[in-house]
């Protein structure tokens, strides 16, 4: 695995719930828990994705709407991400199961990793086989968060 986005990726399969279960946030998702993203193709054009979580601590649920734009010109997982218009910040998958069980999230400059599955739960020895790929490419995984899906 290298940190470069996937040539390929069938937005229709990408559709759906993800849950986030570990991360080496941004600033915005900093205290974020439980977070599960809900990806709505639109018009074979982008993504509308509703985000849900729970702040830290905290028993309420919140939510954020944003945007995830793909660029006919570039590998299908080279995405830009937009919570607040005009800004958007690189989103690469840098790896997809081929049964679209899991992905991994990256960034250009390796600043932050989300790994998520169709299911709360992943198995040990995948993750701990993602982990160690990520840490392999320049990721620094002793930062990665637990999003706590009990």
């Amino acid at each position: 695995m290298e940190n470069k986005p996937v040539n390929t990726i069938n937005h229709k399969l990408y559709e759906g719930k993800w849950y986030s279960l570990y991360s080496i946030p941004t600033l915005l998702d900093k205290n974020w828990k439980q977070t599960i993203e809900y990806y709505t193709l639109v018009k074979d054009k982008h993504f509308e994705v509703l985000t849900t979580y729970h702040k830290d601590g905290k028993p309420e649920e919140k939510s954020i709407k944003s945007k995830l734009f793909f660029d006919a010109h570039k590998p299908d997982g080279d995405m830009a991400a937009q919570f607040l218009w005009p800004f958007k910040i690189g989103y690469w998958i840098i790896e997809l199961a081929d049964d679209y069980s899991y992905v991994v999230i990256g960034h250009p400059d390796k600043k932050y990793l989300f790994i998520m599955a169709r299911e709360p739960k992943i198995d040990p020895a995948l993750l701990k086989e993602i982990i160690e790929k990520c840490r392999q490419i320049g990721y620094d995984t002793g930062r990665l968060v637990s999003q706590d899906h009990d």
